[in-house]
């Protein structure tokens, strides 16, 4: 665990009711001037002040008690460490209400943190400068002195001082606009006052923008704010946002509390998006949407962002978690609900089945860890905020809460989240209050079961096994931690309650049991189910754990995904928990490859998509091998006949999910090299590339990763070319993830120069670094030697974010050997990235379990592959060593050139002790079976032109 760092809240002493705010930003010489005016109260008498500040110098400070004279401060102690400033005056402060004044000026920064400036062009083709801000967790510091934690709220009045022709926005809408007294360029926009509400959540922007506008149903102001010339792109952002605030109102029975709601698209951002009240700023991939350029996972991505930032309007912004420690009940519930938001406003997009790939299976990858973490954790100093932005407190944080929603039932689930948000408005809650108001609503044991969820790290596996007694079937149920390291070897024992349901073949869609497992082992009884039905746990893979079945009760499922009677996100759920127990050693890979040949007539999108991910993983553990190649003829085996069924393109009648199915099969089968597949993408990018017929956005990203995988340099020329002259951010990310696809060493460094030069926004580095290191052991190599050449530039430019961790992740998760894990451990012990210090133990962990994993497996997973084609099982009793395989699996069919690299083998590999005598006979006879082979084909040669003569 990392160490923690010492810590205090601020003084309760002083506390601020109100905050009067004007900045005036500098656009060229990025800077700032700001006049802090704070109603504040003195609760206890104090001759200092202390607030949160970071990168600011404060000229003047004072304070006037109400009705009395000012005081001014004697002294300003900047803690640098802990972001403080304590102000020193000459006299106490008595208990009571006055107004604190300060002058000061701070940087405008270029970290994508705090009050900073984002990089745009104009139309035209100027390069200029916006001021944004993004305050969460611990930022606002940076923009003006404050009281910087969640539970201090207060009310906001600010007004900003901006050039003219400059838009000016901030978290409510603009009451006046004012030429500034000193400067006739400049004018003063005055915002009304917030309601109640914390620091992180203050935003403004100050920049050139378009916009478009709509009323949602119940009236409240909608623009979505776009780069000039781009007002197009924001309309589909727009409709899905007047749709949403009216769903989350009826949803929670309370209604959207501020006169407007801004969704503003920022060049330069580190996240997807961020709550702002009344202010979301977002990516520009986050949010913007062109009809002709988008795809539809763009499409899909926005709609769900912004279900999320606007579910944060309420859960977050009206009510809001005391201290970081809660952050997982803003994000994770935030991230379960964006998917009923969307589900609402478009069913045909399945959206819950994608849950289960996009969230919970991450999740439990990353819990099935030692070194995951509870999804509360206890938070002290700001550095440790950034480490849980992850996928413990978004993904199983939303998983829990899916769980929990499915326990309780929708209704019950509503009036507990109504009960919550009324007794807590404006204020600051606890998990626990949560749990209290959903207790009340639904009459369950609501805080016990999810105090097992939240308070402790990990999740179960269930093991099961059925007994036939004349018509019901006897289920025995064990839970035990599931780790990734194999079966749970741990003193004690932790124990979860797990919500269980169970269906049958009878009907695979409802529950035909379900039950609360709040013990290590459970006996239950199927009533009326035949032999030759089979049983299934977890139906709609809704609860947070793993099943293992017994081997007989798993035979009788596999039928079940070849049919298709098991409902889509059971097939998942299956295959996904089999890969899952495959990684950890409990059973073996190969069995999870015969399981994943039954997905032959598989037609939903998500399955395919986790079943690719699972593909890939082994794909980058097979990359350490010499029989790489074989996974990639395998791969091309199980796609190969969904691609022919769907072919290149859409056929009438085709959605959604056909859109995303044909993008995910075509790519997989043209990485892996599928002829057809590979001619086509080069047919149709020539096309593409001449002006031709223009790729559809949907078959871009197949396309360039298919042609640049097996490309050369001029691919790679063309692909850099055609992100030069993209004016869609969507597509310019769409082509720097996928350069790393690239297979020659140096045309990967070109790659990985190109990552940090000016053509790519800093958020967007780690995504090119991240490809390279995910696009081949050669890429995997020199990503990570230009992370630790480059250290201190991109450290410099992350520095606490979460981006630093998600970038170590990116480059170094997929090694596999010890020595390796040794190596990245040593690199951060002499490199400290305090934020980063879990990401960097999670991933040495995964670097030794790849490794452990590629120990045990490979040799099997060979024999699979070899036996699949029957390439080596002609003389298996020969086959030493996985050299000798791979010799045997690459051979041309010509059985004597395969004797003969044999015996060249088995001379290499014949030990010292043996006589000189059997080495010299096999000599004699390969040498033999060699001049034979070269007559042979010598004849042959001589023969054929003879014939050619003749002719």
């Amino acid at each position: 665990m990392p160490a923690k760092r010492p810590f205090e809240r601020l003084p309760a002493d002083v506390s601020p009711l109100n905050y009067g705010l004007c900045l005036k930003p500098d656009l060229i010489d990025f800077t700032f001037e700001g006049k802090l005016e704070a109603a504040v109260q003195v609760k206890h008498a104090t001759n200092q002040i202390v607030m949160n500040c970071a990168d600011i110098d404060i000229i003047t400070a004072s304070y006037a008690p109400e009705g009395d004279e000012e005081v001014h401060a004697t002294g300003f102690n900047y803690q640098n460490e802990d972001e403080k400033v304590t102000l020193s005056f000459p006299s106490t402060l008595q208990k009571g209400t006055g107004t604190l004044k300060i002058d000061f000026v701070g940087e405008l920064n270029d970290k994508m943190k705090g009050f900073y400036r984002s990089k745009y062009t104009t139309p035209t083709g100027d390069t200029r400068y916006a001021a944004v801000t993004q305050f969460e967790a611990t930022d606002a510091r940076r923009a003006f002195p404050c009281w910087d934690e969640p539970a201090i709220k207060a009310t906001f009045d600010i007004s900003l001082v901006v050039p003219k022709d400059r838009v000016a926005l901030s978290n409510m809408n603009v009451i006046d606009r004012k030429p500034y007294p000193d400067d006739e360029n400049l004018v003063e926009v005055k915002f009304a006052r917030t309601p109640i509400m914390s620091t992180y959540l203050v935003a403004f922007v100050v920049g050139e923008y378009d916009f478009v506008e709509t009323r949602s149903l119940d009236g409240v102001l909608v623009r979505v704010y776009t780069p000039v010339g781009k007002a197009e792109q924001g309309k589909f952002a727009l409709e899905v946002a007047a749709k949403t605030l009216p769903f989350y109102k009826d949803y929670f029975n309370v209604p959207y509390p501020l006169p407007k709601i801004d969704l503003i698209a920022i060049a330069d951002f580190a996240a997807g998006a961020m709550e702002n009240w009344g202010l979301v700023t977002y990516r520009e991939t986050a949010l913007l949407i062109d009809p002709k350029n988008s795809c539809s996972s763009s499409r899909q991505w926005v709609a769900l962002v912004v279900g999320h930032e606007l579910a944060h309007q309420w859960f977050g912004n009206l009510v809001t978690m005391e201290w970081w420690t809660h952050l997982w009940l803003n994000e994770g519930f935030a991230s379960w609900i964006e998917y009923l938001c969307v589900d609402h406003c478009f069913p045909e997009y399945d959206i819950w089945t994608q849950f289960v790939s996009a969230d919970y299976t991450r999740a439990q990858e990353l819990d099935a860890l030692d070194n995951s973490h509870p999804i509360e954790v206890s938070v002290g100093h700001p550095s440790e905020v950034d480490e849980i932005f992850d996928a413990i407190s978004y993904s199983k944080g939303a998983s829990v809460i899916r769980m929990l929603h499915d326990y309780i039932g929708d209704e019950d689930f509503r009036k507990g989240m109504n009960l919550y948000l009324t007794k807590f408005l404006q204020k600051n809650a606890a998990t626990e209050d949560l749990w209290e108001s959903l207790e009340k609503a639904s009459g369950k044991p609501i805080a016990a079961v999810m105090n097992t969820w939240t308070k402790q790290m990990g999740f179960p596996l269930i093991y099961v096994e059925a007994e036939q007694q004349e018509d019901d079937k006897v289920l025995k149920l064990v839970q035990k931690k599931f780790c990734a390291s194999g079966p749970y070897a741990g003193e004690d024992f932790p124990m979860w309650m797990v919500p269980i349901s169970i269906c049958t073949s009878d009907d695979p869609t409802s529950a035909k049991m379900q039950v609360l497992m709040d013990k290590p082992e459970l006996t239950l009884v199927l009533k009326d189910v035949k032999p030759d039905q089979w049983v299934k746990l977890n139906l709609g893979t809704v609860g947070f754990y793993r099943t293992q079945y017994s081997p007989d009760m798993l035979e009788s499922l596999i039928p079940a995904i070849k049919d298709l009677s098991l409902p889509p996100v059971d097939r998942l759920g299956l295959q996904n928990d089999l890969f899952s127990l495959a990684r950890a050693g409990i059973i073996s890979t190969v069995e999870v490859l015969k399981v994943m040949e039954a997905f032959v007539n598989e037609p939903n999108y998500t399955v395919w998509s986790d079943l690719s991910c699972n593909l890939e993983i082994l794909s980058t553990l097979l990359s350490h091998t010499d029989f790489y190649e074989e996974i990639q003829v395998f791969v091309k085996d199980v796609f190969s006949p969904i691609g022919e069924r769907l072919g290149w393109d859409p056929k009438p009648g085709e959605g959604h999910l056909d859109a995303l199915l044909r993008g995910l099969v075509l790519g997989k089968l043209g990485k892996a090299g599928h002829k057809a597949t590979l001619e086509e993408a080069r047919r149709r990018f020539k096309d593409h590339v001449e002006g031709k017929n223009i790729l559809s956005a949907d078959l871009r990203s197949p396309v360039y990763v298919t042609i640049l995988k097996h490309g050369d340099s001029t691919t790679l020329d063309t692909m850099l070319k055609l992100h030069k002259q993209a004016d869609m951010q969507e597509e310019k990310n769409r082509i720097e993830r996928v350069l790393g696809a690239i297979s020659q060493p140096e045309l990967i460094q070109k790659v990985l120069t190109f990552a940090l030069s000016e053509e790519v926004r800093p958020q967007d580095t780690v995504s090119v670094i991240g490809g390279v290191a995910g696009g081949s052991k050669q890429g995997r190599k020199a990503a990570w030697k230009f992370v630790r050449d480059n250290w201190e530039e991109l450290y410099n430019r992350y520095q606490g974010g979460f981006l630093i961790s998600r970038l170590i992740k990116l480059t170094v998760d997929g090694f596999a050997n010890d020595k390796m894990a040794a190596e990245v451990k040593a690199f951060f012990e002499s490199h400290p990235a305090p934020s980063a210090e879990r990401t960097v133990q999670q991933c040495c962990e995964n670097i030794l379990l790849n490794a452990a994993w590629l120990k045990r497996d490979s040799e099997d997973i060979h024999q699979f592959f070899l036996q699949r084609k029957g390439g080596g099982a002609a003389a298996p009793q020969l086959i030493h060593t996985p050299r000798i395989r791979s010799l045997f699996s690459q051979a041309d069919g010509d059985w004597t050139v395969n004797v003969v690299k044999w015996f060249l083998l088995t001379l290499q590999n014949l030990k010292r002790k043996k006589k000189k005598t059997k080495k010299n006979k096999i000599l004699s006879k390969l040498i033999a079976i060699q001049r034979k082979e070269e007559r042979r084909r010598g004849k042959k040669k001589r023969k054929k032109k003879k014939k050619e003569k003749n002719l």
